[in-house]
């Protein structure tokens, strides 16, 4: 029986088959007009029969206050600076917003209740509610108390140095995000997708005390709310995480993206030692194939991914980042048609 695309990405998390593999992305604007011209997101969705649909949470319920237009420079919701790159949505943090404990007292958090930021997700709904899944990106703690509000300094100092600034830091931006979660299931949220990475090419980013000790609980808050409500969860983190992923399974998490071929991980291997626990979501690389390689060398990289992860259920074909302005648009459409050709269950080849 031929499934929806929120069915597909619902039966994946569960770890079972659904009537193919499912797919979707974040898909640059560049790459959208290359391929739709004209076209809104939403049509380009259609346009592809994607699974499901986006709504991240920088781009669509931030809000930024321009400083600088020359240098690309804004001040974030946060308080913090970030400059933008051609890339257009994805800004760099350049200052914090935070810089000491006393900063700390007198800070006043953004409301999560403004109802502008929710008028793109009410839009999707409207339009994709029961046939697409919408996925709605929140930023994980410890990426926004780096980045964004305390920086990669202030931060990681205060891991060794002042655990408890960090933990206070911590607990007030969970209660931002959970609210924030929270209103984003009550308008219709099928899935929660928690950006921000844990590890670099080469290890984790801390040690796994740390790891366990700062990241762990409010990520493992996050998905235990979602659950409450009856929304899985999706984690994101580039990076070698295989010294930790027991600790990112142990949160409950249904979903682990993108399984990072650059840094090693190879989606075969996950497969055979987590597949059973965890949904996999990856793994085409937007760093090689997708950017610089043929149409036919996407298409058999998209159907070696669905060959080492598909069996079985728990795969979500993705790239293995996102689709951003440096691919090639007929190679993602070549992974899209792909997917459809080579991930119908029950598979032929895995």
């Amino acid at each position: 029986m031929k499934m929806s695309g929120l069915e597909r990405i619902l039966t994946a998390l569960r770890l079972k088959e659904p009537d193919m593999v499912p797919h979707f992305e974040r898909v640059a604007k560049k790459v959208r007009e290359a391929i739709l011209p004209g076209a809104s997101e939403e049509e380009f969705i259609e346009y592809l029969d994607l699974d499901g649909i986006r709504f991240v949470d920088r781009t669509h319920s931030w809000h930024y206050e321009a400083l600088d237009e020359a240098k690309k420079i804004k001040r974030d919701q946060w308080g913090g600076l970030v400059r933008y790159t051609s890339e257009g949505d994805n800004p760099i943090p350049i200052e914090p917003a935070v810089k000491s404990e006393k900063e700390l007292e007198k800070y006043v958090l953004p409301d999560p209740d403004e109802e502008w930021r929710y008028e793109h997700l009410k839009n999707l709904v409207k339009r994709f509610k029961g046939e697409r899944a919408i996925v709605v990106s929140a930023v994980d703690v410890f990426a926004l108390g780096r980045e964004n509000f305390l920086g990669d300094v202030g931060y990681f100092r205060g891991m060794v140095k002042n655990s408890a600034f960090i933990e206070r830091v911590n607990e007030l931006l969970l209660g931002y995000q959970l609210h924030y979660i929270k209103n984003c299931i009550d308008l219709g949220a099928d899935v929660i997708f928690i950006n921000g990475d844990w590890a670099m090419t080469e290890k984790p980013m801390v040690s796994r005390e740390a790891t366990r000790r700062f990241l762990v609980p409010p990520f493992q808050k996050m998905v235990a709310y979602a659950h409450s409500r009856g929304v899985p969860v999706i984690k994101h983190t580039d990076g070698n995480i295989w010294s930790i992923v027991d600790l990112i399974i142990g949160t409950g998490a249904d979903g682990l993206h993108p399984i990072d071929p650059m840094a090693g991980m190879d989606i075969g291997e996950a497969k055979t030692k987590f597949g059973d626990k965890i949904c996999l979501c990856g793994n085409v690389s937007c760093a090689f194939s997708l950017v610089s390689g043929t149409v036919e060398e996407v298409r058999q990289e998209t159907r070696e991914v669905i060959r080492k992860a598909g069996k079985g259920g728990g795969l979500i074909c993705m790239s293995s980042n996102s689709i951003h302005s440096g691919v090639k648009p007929e190679n993602y459409v070549a992974m899209v048609k792909a997917i459809r050709e080579f991930g119908r269950y029950p598979l032929s080849f895995a």
